[in-house]
C-alpha cells in the first residue's frame, strides 16, 4: 500500500469516545462565543452540551462533501478547516480557511438542502457538531430560546449576504472600469 492510501485510511473514530472535563469546559466556552448561542442560560447551555458531538479529523480528511445533505453546524475547537467549491467537475476553488473558534454549516440548521461546498481538515482538527434533529428537539423544549437561536442564525446569514452583495458590487465596478479602459485603449490604438 502506498503512502497516499495509508494517509487516506487513517481515521479518528476511536478518539471521539471519551472526553475529559477540561475539554467539556473548553467546549462550553467555545459555544458561548458563538453569537447563535451566547444568550443561553447555564441550564440551557448544559443541555446543549449534552447534544453536541465531538469529532477529530486528520489533515486532509473531509468533514463533509459538496452535494451531501446538510446535517449540522460545526465548531472548530482546534485546527484549521478549508472550505472548497468544485466547479465543472475539475476545477476546485478554495473559498475560505477557518480557524479555532470559527463555525460553519449553519445553513443546515435552517434547511435540508445539499452542501454548496466541501469542508476539509487543513490540519488535524477537533470539531464539535450540533446536528439539526438534536437542535430541533432543543428548540421544542425551549421555544423562546429557539426563536432567539433562529433569529441569530438569520442575522448571521443576512450579514453574510450583505457582504457577498458588497463583494459582488465591487467586482462589477472593477469589471466596468476594466471595460472602459479597454474601450479607451482600443480608441487610442485605432487613431494611431
Amino acid at each position: 500500500m502506498n503512502d497516499n492510501n495509508q494517509k487516506n485510511l487513517r481515521t479518528s473514530f476511536w478518539t471521539n469516545l471519551f472526553n475529559s472535563p477540561s475539554e467539556r469546559d473548553d467546549l462550553r466556552k467555545s459555544i458561548q462565543h458563538i453569537p447563535i448561542f451566547n444568550f443561553l442560560k447555564k441550564k440551557e447551555l448544559n443541555e446543549l452540551l449534552e447534544i453536541t458531538h465531538n469529532r477529530t479529523y486528520v489533515a486532509g480528511e473531509y468533514i463533509f462533501v459538496q452535494g451531501d445533505i446538510g446535517i449540522g453546524l460545526y465548531l472548530i475547537r482546534d485546527g484549521e478547516v478549508e472550505i472548497k467549491r468544485k466547479f465543472n467537475d475539475n476545477i476546485e476553488l478554495s473559498l475560505a480557511t477557518l480557524y479555532k473558534g470559527d463555525f460553519f454549516g449553519e445553513l443546515a440548521l435552517i434547511d435540508n438542502e445539499k452542501r454548496s461546498a466541501s469542508a476539509v481538515a487543513k490540519t488535524d482538527c477537533k470539531i464539535s457538531v450540533l446536528f439539526k434533529p438534536d437542535l430541533d428537539e432543543f428548540i421544542e423544549k425551549y421555544p423562546r430560546r429557539g426563536i432567539k437561536i433562529l433569529q441569530s442564525i438569520s442575522l448571521i446569514l443576512a450579514e453574510r449576504l450583505r457582504k457577498i452583495n458588497e463583494d459582488y458590487l465591487n467586482l462589477v465596478i472593477k469589471s466596468q472600469k476594466g471595460l472602459q479602459y479597454e474601450i479607451e485603449y482600443q480608441k487610442n490604438s485605432s487613431s494611431d
